[in-house]
């Protein structure tokens, strides 16, 4: 790829602070009443006044979203689009690759700019990213056509007072963590991962502990505040309106003996925990991509280069593990080592699946110490349409504030799969 055809991460793109989908696993959480597209369209005006580039000089926005779960989800990219207050003369297009969705919106709105047929010279930049409410409806199946109460149901809401004894509603995000194919849910691929590396439950723990110290330390010291759009929340007529700062799941009196009081969540003998699997949360983030060529001539300022993107499959039954040939792929591509990498983002589905992709991380020269200094999902969360985007700010942002050079991007997806991006920081 010739230099100036690089693809280049303009400097200003922000995401929202990730938040639980409960308070106290009692009440709706901050961002309940916010849909995919509000949450999208927020991340979306911030970056663009943040990055300053025009309005008019935007020719595409692609956003990743892994699942409905609003009214207004089907427009998904197209209603973040227009709620960022972007013309109709823009045109949306929404990726889905399940938790890699926010970072495959990036390769694609890269690759939309690389191959030309599509790219507009006067509006040259895109803005790519991803979004998602975690507030996955109940839904009820098998209804259609059927007699409900007075009438025969064809469209529109359902009285429930007039449903049969005994009908059950079905909650799509557990329906969404289930893989026919292998015969498991995501969290049993992960303890499937873990029985395979020989990965404890005092060592899943100590994970899930060090990802909330990491997390808290670069709360603290402020290293997530370039990167976040604080988000003002109305959670009632009667109070005062709430700013959100931070990401919310951070616990600041986490501990080992904490971890180690909890029970298996997901099978008998398991070490899968509340504490040591990803926070469920919503949020969104957005950036603003160009050429190198474009990005200079709009005197904006570069943060980072897309040096290579890796896409690769694996067994489902273990498919947490697909970060690892994902990443050989995209460090290949790149003309880097392991031992290049100065900062690795890696999402955390689970403690087990992350630890077993960096024991064979470290095979590949990747220093385990450089893997999530800042925390990563289970401190944090994964919106699972926004987690690849959300990873990809802080990677740049962190590169840079540290002054390194290499970053690493990556996670796997459910269905046997992993997505990685390399980032070169170009501060």
């Amino acid at each position: 790829m010739a230099k100036t055809q690089s693809i280049v991460i303009v400097d200003g793109g922000r995401r929202l602070p990730r938040a639980d989908i409960l308070l106290n696993n009692r009440e709706a959480g901050l961002f309940s009443r916010f849909s995919t597209t509000q949450l999208g369209g927020m991340a979306i005006k911030a970056t663009l006044e943040a990055s300053k580039v025009p309005h008019d000089r935007i020719g595409h926005v692609v956003m990743g979203m892994a699942q409905h779960s609003h009214r207004d989800s089907i427009y998904a990219a197209q209603g973040m689009r227009w709620r960022a207050g972007l013309s109709h003369e823009v045109p949306a297009l929404t990726v889905a690759r399940i938790c890699g969705s926010g970072a495959e919106a990036i390769a694609v709105g890269a690759e939309m700019i690389l191959a030309g047929l599509r790219h507009d010279p006067a509006r040259p930049f895109h803005v790519v990213g991803g979004a998602e409410s975690m507030q996955y409806p109940f839904t009820l199946y098998g209804m259609r056509g059927k007699k409900i109460g007075a009438a025969v149901q064809k469209y529109g809401p359902i009285d429930t007072r007039t449903l049969p004894s005994g009908t059950h509603l079905a909650d799509l995000m557990l329906a969404g963590l289930y893989d026919p194919s292998a015969k498991l849910s995501m969290a049993n691929t992960a303890e499937e991962l873990g029985r395979r590396h020989k990965i404890s439950r005092e060592q899943a723990d100590h994970f899930g502990l060090r990802s909330h110290h990491n997390a808290k330390h670069a709360r603290d010291a402020g290293w997530f505040a370039e990167e976040i759009a604080p988000v003002t929340v109305h959670k009632d007529g009667a109070a005062e309106p709430l700013t959100v700062r931070h990401d919310t799941h951070i616990m600041d009196d986490a501990s080992l003996e904490s971890m180690a009081r909890l029970p298996a969540a997901f099978e008998p003998g398991g070490i899968i925990t509340a504490g040591n699997a990803s926070a469920v949360v919503d949020g969104a983030a957005a950036m603003l991509i160009g050429t190198e060529r474009d990005v200079a001539d709009a005197k904006l300022k570069p943060l980072a280069r897309l040096a290579a993107v890796g896409v690769a499959g694996c067994a489902p039954e273990i498919m947490g593990w697909g970060p690892v040939p994902a990443t050989r792929i995209a460090l290949e591509r790149a003309g880097i080592k392991g031992k290049d990498l100065d900062v690795v983002e890696l999402n955390e589905a689970f403690a087990p699946q992350a630890l077993a992709c960096i024991q064979d991380f470290e095979k590949d020269g990747i220093d385990p110490e450089k893997v999530n200094p800042m925390g990563n999902a289970i401190a944090l969360g994964h919106p699972l349409g926004a987690t690849g985007a959300n990873l990809t700010l802080t990677c740049a942002y962190a590169l840079r504030r540290t002054k390194k050079r290499y970053g690493l991007v990556t996670m796997c997806i459910g269905g046997g799969q992993g997505i990685a991006l390399v980032l070169e920081s170009l501060s």
